[in-house]
């Protein structure tokens, strides 16, 4: 079932820093992600995401670690990529370790690890998850760190 994110009611998050990395397999739909990603952050009033291209989904959680540390004022960072399953166990390896870093690295830096890094069986898979629709994961990505980042100011 496709549902569709109502970005009308996210709230307004003023001037939040977010970071987007992106993983360079299958670079024009991911690029797509990233689109419907940043244009949905700003309209929550983010400031201007910053774009972060790594190799694949093995080098994001690194990578965010690196990002985190370097800029620990950083209120989320979004992970957009897609691992296409092959005839190996490559796939559940890539899958696993990305996931399981991510959560990592989140729990660490106490910021969100927005984790869009895609499994897909076949490229038609993501073709329909990039598509510039209210169907794009990109945005649900976005959805997430705006609500996020909106929860956690209300703690202070």
């Amino acid at each position: 079932m496709r549902i569709a994110i109502d970005i009308s009611e996210l709230p307004a998050v003023n001037g939040a820093r977010v970071a987007v990395v992106q993983s360079k397999w299958y670079r024009e739909r991911v690029d797509r992600l990233a689109d419907a990603c940043r244009a949905t952050l700003r309209a929550a009033s983010c400031a201007e995401p910053t774009k972060h291209i790594v190799p694949g989904a093995l080098e994001m959680p690194l990578a965010v670690t690196l990002l985190l540390r370097s800029d620990p004022s950083l209120d989320a960072v979004i992970c957009l990529g897609a691992v296409l399953k092959g005839d190996t166990y490559h796939f559940e390896m890539v899958m696993d370790a990305c996931g399981r870093g991510l959560a990592e690295v989140s729990r660490e830096y106490l910021t969100p690890v927005i984790n869009e890094v895609l499994p897909i069986t076949d490229l038609a898979d993501l073709d329909k998850r990039s598509q510039p629709d209210e169907f794009n994961k990109g945005i649900e990505a976005a959805a997430a760190a705006v609500e996020f980042i909106a929860w956690r100011r209300g703690l202070a």
